[in-house]
Formats: structure tokens, C-alpha cells, sequence
């Protein structure tokens, strides 16, 4: 007898593997500010939506939340720890102003994440319920952060280029969503089924784009205004 349970332990375990690639992923984008003791032109704004995102989804697969759950909180817990060293960095070689906003932001985030755990906690008495408004909550987030992905796939249907779209970024992409889509179908949970199903999508249409535009792209092309809008990919 298949041991479902067993199956979608592994296929969570290869999730956390692959989610924790995509969140290194910024990694020489970040020693390469360190190494010039700025940030240029490089936002925090993704990582600082990858933030609050993580906490979501950690909160979500809390066992007074969503029970069985634990492999959700482990590479959330580990993206929110890593989201944390990224933005310190940008605090660190960011300009005032910059540095104000960024604070902001994260107060905003802060208050917003408190009032959300205060009223699911206080409020809502059931797993059932809490699941419910947390994971409508993490999906919302997951499709505005879907907007980074769609400002690339534009620009490289613009310019027929895919220099700026690694390969290897959108595969994990597209691996990701997958594993995270029979992780949710094993044991089924929408909340996590919707946003990797969408996650699945995209990264499928950057792979076909990618074969679609590899031979048209002139890859000794040096087109900094492509490289300071492709920096959402980072996420």
C-alpha cells in the first residue's frame, strides 16, 4: 500500500531544496552592492514583499493554523531569515532616503502582519477558519508578486531577447510550482494549490518563451536600461 503521507513528506522536502535555490538566488546581485558599497540602482521593493509573504505563509502552516503543515514553515521560516539579511544589506549602502522608505515599509508591514495574527487568533476559533483567511491572504500576495515575472516576459516579447531571463531561474520556476502543486493535490489544500498552479503557468510560459526568442537574442548586447528592470526577477 502507498504510503501517501511518506510521498508528500519527500515531495515537500525536494520543495524546501528548490524554494531555498530560488531564495539564494539574488545571492551575487547582493555581493556585487557589497563589494561597491551601494546599491545603484537596485530596489529593495521585492524583497521586502518576499518578507512579509514569508511570514504569511509561516503563520499559515502554524499548527493552530493549518495543521500538518511543518515543511510550509520550514523554507518560509528559512526565506523570511534570508529576505532579512537582504534587506540589512540595502539598509546598510542605501541612500537616506531610501533607507527611510524601506523602514516605512516594514512598519507598515509589521503593523499589518500584528492586526492579522491578533484578529485570526482572537476571532477565529477553528483551524478551519483560519485557514481559510490566512491562506486567501497568502494566495493575494503570491498573485501581486506574480507582477515581477509579467514585467520580464513583457520586456522580452518587446525586445526578442532573453538575455536577461537566466534559464536556470525560470526552470526552477517552473520546478517549484510543480512540486508544490502535487504537494497540495496529495494532501489537498487550495490555498496552497492556486498560487503554484499560477506559479506552474508562468514558469512554463517563460521556458516556451525562452525557446522562442534564444536564437533572436544578441547576448553581447550591454542594455543597462533592460538590466535595472529586470532586477524584480531577483525575488
Amino acid at each position: 500500500m502507498v504510503n501517501l503521507e511518506a510521498i508528500r513528506i519527500i515531495v515537500g522536502i525536494i520543495g524546501n531544496v528548490i524554494s531555498f535555490f530560488l531564495f539564494t538566488s539574488p545571492f551575487t546581485t547582493f555581493l556585487k552592492i557589497i563589494k561597491q558599497k551601494s546599491v545603484g540602482e537596485f530596489k529593495a521593493d521585492p524583497y521586502v514583499a518576499t518578507l512579509l509573504n514569508c511570514a504569511m505563509w509561516s503563520f499559515y502552516g502554524m499548527p493552530f493554523v493549518h495543521p500538518d503543515s511543518v515543511l510550509v514553515v520550514t523554507i518560509n521560516g528559512c526565506g523570511f531569515v534570508i529576505e532579512l539579511i537582504y534587506i540589512a544589506i540595502f539598509l546598510t549602502y542605501s541612500s537616506n532616503a531610501k533607507r527611510r522608505w524601506i523602514l516605512i515599509a516594514l512598519l507598515v508591514e509589521v503593523i499589518f502582519f500584528a492586526v492579522v495574527v491578533f484578529v485570526t487568533l482572537h476571532f477565529l476559533h477553528t483551524t478551519k477558519g483560519r485557514s481559510m483567511i490566512i491562506g486567501i491572504l497568502c494566495i493575494v500576495f503570491n498573485i501581486i508578486m506574480y507582477a515581477s515575472p509579467l514585467t520580464i516576459m513583457k520586456m522580452v516579447i518587446k525586445t526578442k531577447s532573453v538575455k536577461y531571463m537566466p534559464f536556470t531561474l525560470s526552470l526552477a520556476n517552473f520546478c517549484n510550482g510543480i512540486v508544490w502543486l502535487i504537494y497540495a493535490l496529495i494532501k489537498f489544500d487550495p490555498y496552497i494549490l492556486v498560487p503554484n498552479g499560477l506559479g506552474s503557468i508562468s514558469g512554463l510560459v517563460q521556458l516556451i518563451l525562452y525557446a522562442t526568442y534564444y536564437k533572436s537574442t544578441n547576448w553581447d548586447e550591454d542594455d543597462e536600461i533592460q538590466k535595472s528592470e529586470v532586477q524584480l526577477l531577483d525575488v
